[in-house]
């Protein structure tokens, strides 16, 4: 039986260790934390959001106890703001299956005391380079799963692939009670998020939280710089709720009744930073010249603003995993790493790269036009017009980004999309939008709320 270590003991470091012990190989988790320190004293590393497409493979490991408790996300709500205080337009789209998104301190120690059930073995201890080294020699592979941490050191940045090479966000989480689970108007759970221009982005997540169960997780992604930037040197969770209900209240202030109660879930759930989003060559090579193999955020690590991290670490396991049965009993050499993660790349990894880059960039002429187009969804699951279509298949590239960036990024492509989607003219569509934000456009001219679409009859029970 082949040998694998796994370093690490988050979203992508849990899922390859059991995946890889389904199919058969002996696996030794290594982890920094207990299961009880991972619930009871670590700060939440991501809402760790997910789409279908990444909870299929979940569940196919039978990883999936909270399913009747979590609330279930049916699609997203977006408010596009050029402008602060300019509510442009709006985009109501449903997904075709649900995501969830749960508290990774609670998964990891579920995930982790259930390894140990299945027969996985799990060792406690802070792996140094050093320690490292002892471990490839001991096992066929190793695999390093820790995030952003500085063991990510030993795989070099990939300039041609990492198009950024400083943080474009200073990024805030915190995890709140007490806002209820849904806004009237919206006739969906989903995620809610607010584009504001040129101070950046919030995000309201619906949320399993380890202590009180269904509840948000906020997202705020600052332009560095911007008037909303206020977040860094927060040393509480309180200090970063109440400075995320400032920015609410001063700018996405349709929501601050909403959130103005809301409390902190518990005293670790927040977490402030900034990182330049990367991609890394797979092959890590110790002082000995033994090697180890990336995933997850080790990999490739993104920006939260398409919340694509954890969905993107479990495609990576799926294929780690379908290329280590493949390669049955062949070294485990550097070309079998690359080469393992150009699969992932052609399949998965470029698409999700440039969809979630291009969410940090101004918007296409290519997007604008589809969001013109789409401009009357309201998110009723009975709608089938084409701009609701156009809306669902926006919100559906979020589960897998091969489906629609593609065609994202060449204006003609787009139009013969909108037209296969609704069944009328490009410029008919857009127009027809087009108007719809005008007229609102106008009505915020003369000092009045815009009427965006709205299911006046749905109120949140």
């Amino acid at each position: 039986m082949r040998r694998i270590a796994i370093i690490g003991s988050g979203q992508a470091g849990l899922l390859a260790a059991h995946a890889l012990l389904k199919a058969g190989y002996e696996v030794t988790l290594y982890s920094d934390r207990t299961p009880e320190k991972w619930l009871n004293e670590s700060k939440p590393t991501g809402s760790a959001t997910r789409f279908d497409m990444a909870l299929q493979f979940e569940y196919e490991l039978g990883l999936n106890s909270w399913e009747n408790d979590a609330p279930w996300g049916e699609g997203a709500h977006m408010t596009l703001c050029p402008v602060p205080g300019n509510r442009m337009l709006t985009l109501a789209g449903r997904l075709r299956r649900p995501f969830l998104a749960i508290d990774l301190r609670l998964q990891s120690y579920h995930w982790m005391h259930e390894l140990t059930k299945r027969g996985g073995k799990i060792e406690i201890e802070s792996v140094s380079i050093e320690r490292l080294e002892q471990i490839a020699a001991q096992n066929d592979l190793t695999i390093v799963a820790t995030g952003r941490g500085d063991m990510t050191n030993l795989f070099e940045r990939n300039a041609e692939r990492s198009v950024y090479d400083k943080p474009q966000r200073h990024l805030a989480m915190v995890c709140v009670k007490g806002p209820q689970m849904g806004f009237d108007g919206i006739p969906m759970l989903g995620l809610k998020y607010n584009v504001l221009g040129p101070l950046g982005e919030a995000f309201w997540i619906p949320y399993y939280h380890k202590d009180v169960g269904q509840s948000w997780n906020l997202v705020f992604e600052a332009r560095p710089g911007s008037a909303m930037d206020r977040f860094e040197g927060c040393k509480t969770g309180e200090q970063v709720l109440e400075i995320g209900k400032q920015v609410v209240k001063e700018f996405v202030p349709w929501d601050y009744e909403w959130l103005k109660d809301a409390e902190l879930s518990d005293s670790y759930g927040w977490q402030v930073g900034k990182f330049a989003p990367t991609v890394r060559n797979p092959v890590g090579r110790l002082p000995s010249g033994r090697l180890v193999a990336a995933v997850g955020d080790t990999a490739m690590s993104l920006d939260p603003i398409g919340g694509q991290g954890a969905n993107n670490g479990n495609k990576m396991v799926r294929n780690m995993l379908e290329c280590i049965v493949a390669h049955e009993d062949r070294p485990f050499d550097a070309q079998w790493m690359t080469d393992t993660f150009e699969r992932f790349w052609a399949r998965h990894g470029y698409w999700t790269s440039v969809h979630n880059n291009g969410m940090l960039q101004p918007g296409s002429a290519a997007l604008r036009d589809l969001l013109f187009a789409q401009y009357g969804s309201d998110g009723r699951f009975d709608n089938n017009t084409g701009a609701q279509r156009l809306a669902n298949a926006y919100v559906e590239n979020g589960n897998d980004p091969a489906m629609l960036t593609p065609t994202l990024q060449d204006r003609r492509k787009t139009h013969e999309f909108i037209e296969k989607t609704t069944g009328i003219s490009w410029i008919r569509a857009i127009a027809s939008g087009a108007m719809g934000v005008a007229r609102e456009e106008f009505r915020q001219w003369r000092g009045l709320e815009p009427r965006h679409p709205l299911v006046a009859a749905y109120k949140v029970a």
